[in-house]
């Protein structure tokens, strides 16, 4: 007899991880343009989505795709869109309009070196100053960075549920080693998998306004075709969504649009500790690149040596509290990351001088090796 566990074992790829989670999140719109390490996202969403009443379409490049993911939304479908770095750049004004016009969606990109075309089919991590800063103006953004095939799966049903809650733009970064590493999971009941729908507005409240400034920060929707009908645009707007030069509106519609983010910081960052508690020295490590880093700690404690792993798997917000306690303790803190340093930049400025940071990059399209990491350790313990 097959028990129902079993029933949930697999063995899959990080990209076919996100795309089950999509599904089980609730998407049923997706939107996108093939283009490696991602495909796959799209391919299999291609045949799934209409199994569950949900809609496909390839559009003809990745900004019109960013485009019809905003509208979906807005029409009341939790909407994905899947790409690498080349899309993900065309995809930056819309990622911006989504952002001022607070419409909920989920950009994922599994990031490949560049820049222009780079290296298709090879990992990188050069896009995660990108996803925080692409966009022009100042707003916020959540980006999430998964290290594992099944954190790919429960990380796209959280950028899903942190879309919704707070009605911004979720980028998840995997990478081209996350998105094509194939793992055995176990996936979690569906009872087990928390689901967050979007906070709706009354239909039937003629006052409705779209944009209103209420106690959470974060306004209501309701969805097109609902029977209200309102305002959407990317020009800084008053609470009807109507384009406004008002400077006092301008301002407060601004510092909601970011304060929504700060003022829940909590709720949102996640991170991973491990073995800091007595640590000299901390590895600060993402994405594919803490998997490494989590092997070379071990080895190093195994020898005695005390350093410690932390791992955002939230980079944006950044997690500069956590970064300055533990900078306050070790006397390095050691960031292997495959880029030219962009989160140990990052890392410098929240230590804030209390400590040495020493940056591992690597740039060629190969992994950062354990026992590079190791050695720097031993270097440096």
């Amino acid at each position: 007899m097959v028990t129902k566990e079993k029933n949930r074992i697999r063995v899959m790829t990080g990209n076919e991880a996100c795309a089950e989670g999509a599904l089980a999140a609730g998407c049923r719109f997706f939107a996108g343009y093939p283009i490696t390490p991602s495909s796959e996202i799209a391919e299999i969403l291609s045949r799934e989505l209409p199994k569950v009443g949900g809609k496909f379409i390839q559009m003809e490049d990745e900004i019109a795709a960013m485009g019809a993911v905003i509208g979906a939304s807005l029409a009341g479908s939790k909407s994905l869109t899947a790409t690498s770095g080349p899309g993900f750049s065309l995809k930056q004004e819309n990622i911006g309009y989504a952002s001022m016009a607070e419409v909920p969606c989920v950009i994922v990109n599994v990031m490949r070196g560049g820049p222009s075309t780079g290296l298709p089919t090879l990992p990188s991590q050069s896009d995660v100053m990108q996803a925080r800063w692409g966009t022009h103006g100042d707003h916020p953004i959540i980006a999430l960075a998964p290290s594992s095939v099944r954190e790919s799966f429960d990380w796209t049903v959280r950028a899903f549920n942190l879309s919704e809650t707070y009605r911004v733009p979720v980028v998840l970064l995997l990478d081209e080693i996350v998105g094509h590493t194939s793992e055995k999971v176990v996936l979690p009941d569906t009872s087990e998998i928390q689901i967050v729908e979007r906070q709706k507005g009354d239909p039937k409240n003629k006052d409705y306004l779209p944009y209103k400034q209420t106690e959470s920060d974060i306004p209501p929707m309701i969805s097109f075709g609902e029977g209200i009908r309102f305002h959407v645009t990317g020009l800084c707007h008053d609470e009807t969504g109507f384009p406004t030069n008002d400077s006092q509106k301008i301002d407060l519609l601004l510092r909601r649009l970011n304060r929504k983010i700060e003022r829940y910081r909590d709720q949102i960052t996640d991170n991973q500790r491990d073995q800091l508690d007595d640590a000299d020295v901390a590895v600060f490590a993402y994405g594919s690149t803490s998997r490494s880093a989590r092997w070379a700690v071990r080895r190093a404690r195994e020898e005695g040596l005390r350093v410690g792993l932390f791992r955002p798997i939230v980079l944006w917000p950044f997690p500069e509290d956590e970064v300055f306690s533990i900078a306050q303790k070790v006397h390095h803190i050691i960031v292997p990351e495959m880029n030219l340093g962009q989160m140990a930049h990052e890392v410098e400025w929240a230590s804030r001088g209390s400590t040495d940071v020493i940056r591992i990059n690597r740039i060629d399209g190969d992994p950062v090796r354990p026992q590079v990491i190791l050695e720097k350790i031993k270097e440096v313990a």
